[in-house]
This record gives C-alpha cells, structure tokens and sequence, in this order.
C-alpha cells in the first residue's frame, strides 16, 4: 500500500499534467448572454380614483389593493374624502393621478373613477351640477386618462344604506344614470357599483346593512333599523365635544393629530367587513368588464 505522501505527491503531479494537457475553454459565448440584460418584468398598475367610499379606512379601495389583485399588480388609492369630480380636479389631486398613469415600468395602467357622493347638491364647494358640470368633468378625465396612456374605467357611485319601509332609498341613482350615459358615449369600461351595491344592500336589509359600517350603531338607531326604518345616525351618540376643558397635552394632538381614521357610524362609509363585502362586488365586476385584467385579480 502506498503512503499517504506517496499518494499525494502523485495526485499532485497529475493534476498538474492535467492542467497543462487540457484544452482552452471557449468563455465567449457565456460571456455574451452574460451582458444581454434580463426581460422586464410584465407588471400592471391600477390607480384608484375617488371620494371617501374609495378612500383607504373609509371606503372599498383599501380592501381591493391588500385582497383582490397579485403580485404582478401595483394597485394606488388615490381617493380623498369630501372630494367631488370638480373639487378632485380643483384641488389638483388629478393631475397627481395622471402623473402616476404616465410614470412608465408597466405594460399597462388602469384608473378606476368613481364620483357622484360630493357632486350632489347642498355642499358647497363640491357640488356640480348633474347636466352642466358632473358629466363634463368624468369627460376631461377619460381623455386625459387615455393621453397618459392609460385604460379609463367608470365606476357608478356605491350606494348609501339608509332605508324607509324595508325599501333601500337609492338616492345616487341620477349620478348613476349620468355615468351610464358618459360610458357608452366615450366606449369606456363600466362597473355599475350602484345598481350591484344597491341589490346587495337590499338583500341584506336596514339591520342587517348596519354592520357594514365603520363602528357599530347606537341601540336607538338600530332599533330604527330593526323595523326597516332607518333614523339619523347620531341618535343616541354622545357629543364629540368634551364637557371639560381640554389639557395642554390634548389641545397638542389636535394640533398635530396622528394619521389615524375618524371612525364614526353612518349610511355611507365602510368598515372593515363593509370595505371587504363591496371590494368583493367591485373585482367580479372588473372581471367582466375588463377581461384582460382577470389573470390579476384575486376573488
């Protein structure tokens, strides 16, 4: 039996024979798919535009970005509070949207517009007129949408919960009725949300449509809702005003309040199962009417 040096020594000698014996190995072609940089990623942004029934912690669009689309979608609540289809555009909230439809990396963007809530009469600075100013303004912004470069869908406003004699008064319907009419002029996408959410209100009845909501009701205003009969949502909440002078401290934090949602109960805004139920309608609905976007949306 050889000795371990033994062995050694002629392992090393043949390695070395080895390496000057074999022949050069051609590196060129690894290095050329080396340089070739690798295919973009196919990825979808859909951008979200609104009043507080889109708004994350208010409204169905939170839910439908963390719940219903993949991982090959960058979804964007771009929705404000109190925002009609005037005022978003006044304040300059769409021009940021547009900025986001033309900021390029995706194969393509959607925006999904929904107004009717602000734009009815009696609050001022918001209100638009439903002839004049209402379907004009849903107008400039498909146009704009569509030289961004992005895919324009119309989206009728989410129903309020709010009832007389077991009946769901839809209150939103003539908004709804001049978004239908706006769509088929331009051949833009539609999610009818209002006649869907309405339905779906319906079904569900005034007591139980209470649920949907941000906090739960006083006992007063869901024993109105218990007989199919809903009555002002305050009834039966205590003032938000405390009865005592505020401290030093507290007068601080409403100066510089945390980033945190003002809950409150009422007919229009969504909790966490409201956002939930009513995101659910909205992507089955995207589903049929934009067919290429099924593959990135989650049920």
């Amino acid at each position: 039996m050889k000795s371990a040096a033994a062995a050694f020594a002629a392992l090393a000698f043949c390695g070395a024979a080895s390496a000057q014996d074999l022949p050069p190995v051609d590196i060129t072609g690894l290095a050329s798919d080396m340089a070739v940089a690798p295919t973009l990623p196919t990825l979808t942004k859909i951008v979200l535009v609104g009043d507080s029934t889109v708004q994350v912690n208010s409204g169905w669009g939170g839910a439908f970005c963390a719940s219903h689309v993949t991982t090959q979608v960058a979804c964007i609540d771009l929705a404000k509070g109190g925002r009609s289809s005037g005022s978003y555009r006044a304040e300059r909230w769409w021009d940021i949207a547009v900025a986001e439809m033309k900021s390029g990396g995706y194969a393509q963007t959607y925006v999904l517009i929904q107004f009717g809530h602000n734009d009815q009469p009696g609050k001022p600075h918001r209100s638009t007129d439903l002839t004049t100013q209402f379907p004009v303004n849903l107008r400039h912004m498909i146009d704009d949408a569509r030289a961004a470069g992005a895919v324009p869908i119309l989206v009728t406003p989410l129903t309020r919960r709010q009832f007389a004699n077991g009946q769901l008064d839809r209150d939103l319907v003539p908004w709804a009725n001049a978004v239908r009419k706006v769509a088929i002029e331009l051949n833009v996408p539609l999610l009818d949300l209002n006649a869907d959410s309405g339905d779906a209100v319906q079904a569900m009845g005034a007591e139980a449509a209470t649920r949907l909501s941000q906090v739960p009701p006083s006992p007063e205003v869901l024993a109105a809702a218990q007989t199919g009969t809903t009555i002002d949502a305050k009834t039966g909440v205590a003032p938000l005003e405390p009865s005592v002078p505020p401290t030093d401290e507290e007068i601080n934090v409403r100066a510089e309040p945390l980033g945190d949602p003002k809950l409150a109960f009422d007919y229009t805004h969504l909790g966490r199962d409201g956002a939930d139920h009513f995101a659910r309608i909205v992507t089955s609905e995207l589903a049929r009417a934009v067919p290429a976007l099924r593959r990135d949306l989650l049920p």
